[in-house]
């Protein structure tokens, strides 16, 4: 009587089928058939497409905003207390970088041009040119970049924190509007307070660069704000204080945004604020050109 033996004869033995089998599949797996796992690289055309259409998603949900911010603005209750709050935030605790920004500013400006028209006999007319582009385009300009990142950020973080910790959910379950408790006192602080800042860093400019160019070229501070005066009159004024109300709602409505569009917690947060702050920039500085042309053809 014959005994057949499991590991002999035409029979395998359990664990060769599955040696067998890691073999073939590593075989195949290193024979050109490996799997697709990533992705393939997208084209630049794709890349500025996509970033295109973010774009116009920002600009779409922005002008949603201003608009449901233009329809509650005379809606009660009136948010007084939240208003006079943001003015102080926006406002009062800007004036230190402002002063700084404005006051360095001016004495670099006047250093520049006092030491070029210098070459062509011309130093009288550095009051002229300073209190020129001062008035038109440094104060207002200037202040709003620097000082609008500041406060662009600040209220990015704000927002965006209760965001994500669902306080604007708990907004909306009570009833009320989060655009008008959260994005209405922020526009209308920045609105009112960006045209004080911006006259604040035009005196405060105005006065470094007469006292640079008093103590290094000799000129006298009467003759440099005489000077000044006879070439600046009020429509250069209007022309560049007339910008600062845009500016102010371009802050807080950007900021805004990008607080409530904040998702996924602190990284988020941290994400929505530095995107803020390039935003605001750019935003700031594209809209100079077209407001400085639209006052240039008005006045």
């Amino acid at each position: 009587m014959s005994t057949s033996n499991p590991g002999s004869g035409s029979g395998a033995a359990p664990g060769e089928g599955g040696r067998d089998a890691a073999a073939g599949e590593r075989t195949s797996l290193t024979s050109g058939s490996l799997p697709r796992i990533f992705k393939p690289r997208q084209t630049i055309t794709e890349i500025y497409a996509q970033r295109l259409l973010n774009l116009l998603d920002h600009l779409g949900v922005v002008a949603q905003i201003s608009w449901r911010t233009l329809l509650v603005l005379f809606q009660r209750p009136l948010e007084f207390r939240q208003i006079v709050y943001q003015m102080e935030a926006v406002g009062v605790a800007s004036v230190g970088l402002a002063s700084v920004t404005a006051i360095f500013i001016g004495m670099v400006m006047a250093i520049q041009f006092a030491f070029g028209l210098q070459k062509f006999g011309g130093m009288e007319y550095t009051g002229r040119v300073i209190g020129l582009s001062f008035a038109r385009e440094l104060a207002p300009t200037l202040t709003a970049v620097i000082v609008g990142g500041r406060v662009a950020a600040g209220m990015a973080a704000e927002v965006g924190s209760m965001n994500v910790t669902e306080q604007v959910d708990a907004i909306r379950a009570l009833g009320a509007d989060p655009i008008k408790k959260i994005v209405l006192p922020r526009v209308i602080a920045s609105i009112l307070v960006m045209p004080v800042l911006s006259f604040f860093a035009l005196a405060l400019g105005f006065l470094g660069a007469m006292a640079v160019t008093s103590s290094q070229f000799g000129i006298q501070p009467g003759f440099f704000f005489n000077s000044a005066l006879e070439s600046v009159n009020m429509r250069d004024l209007a022309a560049g204080m007339g910008k600062t109300p845009f500016f102010g709602y371009i802050i807080a409505v950007i900021g805004c945004h990008y607080g409530l569009q904040t998702r996924g917690g602190t990284e988020g947060v941290g994400r929505s604020t530095t995107s803020t702050v390039v935003a605001v920039s750019i935003t700031i500085l594209i809209s100079d050109f077209f407001l400085t042309k639209l006052f240039m053809a008005v006045f």
